[in-house]
């Protein structure tokens, strides 16, 4: 399949674009924590404050037409995939207005106009999905790819050894973006994995690996470009392996008494992908602030547009179900 290669480099403008939208992530993250503890919000909330890059890098090289899945760490996707912060706030909120009417919440964020297959409270659950979507589209001859997000705690799921061995069987045009924060919820990467590189992973199934920084957008964007490139050119699945820091705990309220606190407080003050952009492009403190302003005020939005939403009706509550 021949098609289009695209360049691998995003220009000033957009650079400044693509910091509005960390930042955007950043500010709805901590204003949906600092909701979730006022009680506010159901359920169980997990937040990616300090993978901005990895969302927002790789969600801007995609295509028109691709699809992604995510995690039970959805927000920062979601948002990068184009779905409206009123949109996600309001399922949040379990509201009718919500990108999945209410139904799914944190956990099953979907948006399927947008190509968002959804989010998955079950670790490693989208890998498959996206196998599939991927073989759909090679059936198709449609030039799409579908990528699918996850953590290294899901490198040990049976269903990612599983989709990626059918992935590269198959020649699907997919793009696995492995987010590595190390963490796995809550077990040290060390403890869990038998191996420290996990883009060694791909090895096992031929298949073709990438690595990078996932604190620095701009390296995550040309890497996923490549990737997806690669992929849509029909050269087979691609591996992206992305180190990243997750600033929060594994869950809002979880007391990280598996972490080192004095290394967590300085990888917050010196790997911050959101400062080491701003540095890059010298915004000073007057425009960061304009913008920061600019923000928070659609977040601040986004809360009232949710709490004024429609409650489901309680007939509703089985509407969908099919097993």
């Amino acid at each position: 399949m021949a098609v289009e290669q695209h360049r691998t480099s995003l220009g000033k403008s957009e650079l400044q674009d693509v910091l509005r939208e960390m930042l955007l992530i950043r500010r709805f993250e901590e204003k949906v924590e600092e909701r979730f503890r006022a009680g506010d919000l159901p359920g169980f909330l997990h937040v990616a404050i300090g993978q901005e890059a990895c969302a927002v890098g790789v969600c801007r090289a995609l295509e028109d037409g691709d699809v992604i899945a995510s995690t039970h760490r959805a927000h920062g996707h979601t948002l990068a995939k184009g779905t409206h912060p009123n949109e996600l706030m309001a399922e949040l909120y379990g509201k009718q207005e919500g990108c999945s009417h209410g139904y799914g919440g944190s956990m099953h964020l979907y948006d399927v106009e947008r190509g968002n297959l959804g989010a998955n409270a079950v670790v490693g659950g989208g890998l498959p999905q996206i196998t599939g979507a991927a073989l759909a589209f090679k059936l198709r001859g449609e030039p799409r790819v579908a990528l699918s997000f996850f953590g290294d705690g899901a490198t040990n799921i049976g269903t990612f050894h599983e989709a990626l061995n059918l992935a590269q069987l198959w020649q699907v045009p997919a793009v696995f973006v492995l987010e590595d924060n190390k963490w796995a919820e809550s077990t040290p990467e060390s403890q869990h994995s038998p191996i420290r590189d996990l883009s060694e992973r791909a090895k096992a199934f031929g298949m073709k690996a990438l690595k990078a920084d996932g604190q620095d957008v701009e390296v995550v964007y040309r890497t996923a470009r490549k990737a997806l490139d690669h992929a849509r050119g029909g050269e087979g699945p691609v591996f992206v392996h992305l180190e990243t820091i997750r600033f929060s705990g594994h869950y809002i309220g979880d007391p990280q008494v598996y972490r080192d606190r004095d290394e967590a407080r300085e990888l917050r003050e010196t790997r911050d992908p959101i400062e080491l952009l701003r540095a890059k492009l010298e915004v000073s403190d007057e425009d960061f602030a304009a913008l920061d302003a600019e923000v928070t005020e659609i977040v601040e939005g986004s809360v009232e547009f949710a709490k004024n939403g429609t409650d489901p009706a309680p007939e509703d509550a089985l509407k969908n179900v099919y097993a």
